[in-house]
């Protein structure tokens, strides 16, 4: 038995959610309410005392780490490979998957908290809230939930990640200028993991991710939500942050 603790299927959540259905693997489904706190909830932290989302129960065993969790299904289940045979390419979808981990995805992340979350949580109870804030297990996680709520993100913290994104999509426009998918020939755990992290690019950075300054990068992003995985990873989603993928939907 496989379950899949989750939030909404993007960023972090959506890597073991999309890996799964990418290899045929069924699983339950446990849709974690973050905005609503519920990952700090006995019940929760009983499956993973950290209070973070996601996690993932096979057999009984914890798997913790979204990106380990996508390399664990592809090693433990049948069904296509999501990690390439070949050596060098192997080697490029762990850096890939590294750098989206450690340096473009909290960036991208920065920008959802104060876009998305922070406004969808910051008009319930004062007090509510702050006792919220409190139960968080993790100090690094109550600082970040703290600055999303109140909105104390500086505007160097923004500035240097914005930098980061500019500089990550560069990297990436000029990757995806020279072959189709991120490790090299072969659809990966990279492209999972880098899907989950930019989809929402064109839509909160127009002026950075775009058709007429980042046509590969848009071009990518286009063919992996043609994926049926991924329409069906979206179909779990009970927000509007899922439902923005449309504008990767070709007009012609």
């Amino acid at each position: 038995m496989l379950t899949i603790y989750h939030w909404e299927p993007n960023a972090n959540s959506g890597k073991p959610i999309l890996a799964a259905y990418e290899k045929g693997v069924a699983f339950e489904s446990r849709y974690v309410d973050m905005l609503g706190f519920e990952q700090h909830e006995p019940g929760y932290l009983a499956v993973n005392r950290n209070g973070t989302v996601p996690a993932m129960v096979h057999d009984g065993t914890l798997v913790a780490e979204s990106t380990v969790m996508m390399e664990y299904i592809d090693q433990a289940f049948s069904g296509p490979p999501l990690r390439p045979s070949d050596p060098v390419e192997r080697w490029r979808m762990r850096w890939w998957c590294r750098f989206f981990d450690q340096f473009l995805g909290p960036s991208i992340s920065m920008f959802g908290w104060k876009i998305f979350v922070g406004p969808a949580v910051g008009q319930r109870d004062p007090a509510e809230l702050k006792a919220r804030i409190e139960r968080i297990p993790l100090k690094e996680r109550r600082i970040a939930w703290s600055k999303a709520i109140y909105g104390t993100f500086s505007p160097e913290e923004m500035e240097e990640s914005a930098r980061r994104i500019r500089f990550g999509v560069e990297q990436l426009e000029g990757l995806l200028s020279a072959q189709p998918w991120v490790a090299g020939q072969s659809y990966s755990l990279a492209d999972v993991a880098g899907f989950n992290m930019a989809a929402g690019l064109p839509m909160m950075m127009t002026g950075i991710v775009n058709d007429q300054t980042t046509p590969h990068l848009m071009e990518w992003l286009r063919k992996i939500y043609e994926r049926p995985a991924v329409h069906e990873a979206l179909k779990l989603g009970r927000t509007e942050i899922t439902r923005r993928y449309t504008h990767l939907a070709r007009t012609a």
